[in-house]
């Protein structure tokens, strides 16, 4: 019988894959993606600091308020801009995409696309 590994398994393989060539650094930050089945959340990392500079996520009460559903597209992008305004206000312009090993698709996509609308270059 085959033996299929899980897609959460597969996924934190390729996140392994992706981290490996790039990191952030206190000029060029990485912008790190995580989606769960209810929420998304997005960080801004200095990781020779091992620092987060930047966070915002749909669980946060103001951004919730905003919001009619946490999980969907319109979430995602309302997410990428908040988190651009959040880091363009502590001088941070370009940043490093790091997906998380999911699809650059669907929310992900969103999150960047509205990231990059609201000012985030990447």
């Amino acid at each position: 019988m085959v033996r299929k590994d899980s897609k959460a398994a597969n996924r934190l393989k390729k996140h392994s894959r992706i981290r490996n060539r790039f990191q952030g650094t206190p000029e060029r930050p990485r912008l790190a993606v995580f989606r769960s089945n209810n929420h998304m959340y997005a960080q801004v990392i200095d990781d020779l600091a091992g620092t987060t500079l930047v966070a915002a996520s749909t669980t946060e009460k103001e951004v919730k308020a905003e919001l009619k559903k946490t999980n969907d597209v319109e979430a995602a992008s309302y997410v990428g801009t908040v988190i651009a305004k959040r880091a363009l206000e502590k001088g941070i312009t370009t940043v490093v995409f790091d997906r998380g090993g999911y699809l650059y698709h669907g929310k992900v996509q969103a999150l960047a696309d509205a990231a990059r609308e609201a000012g985030l270059e990447f």
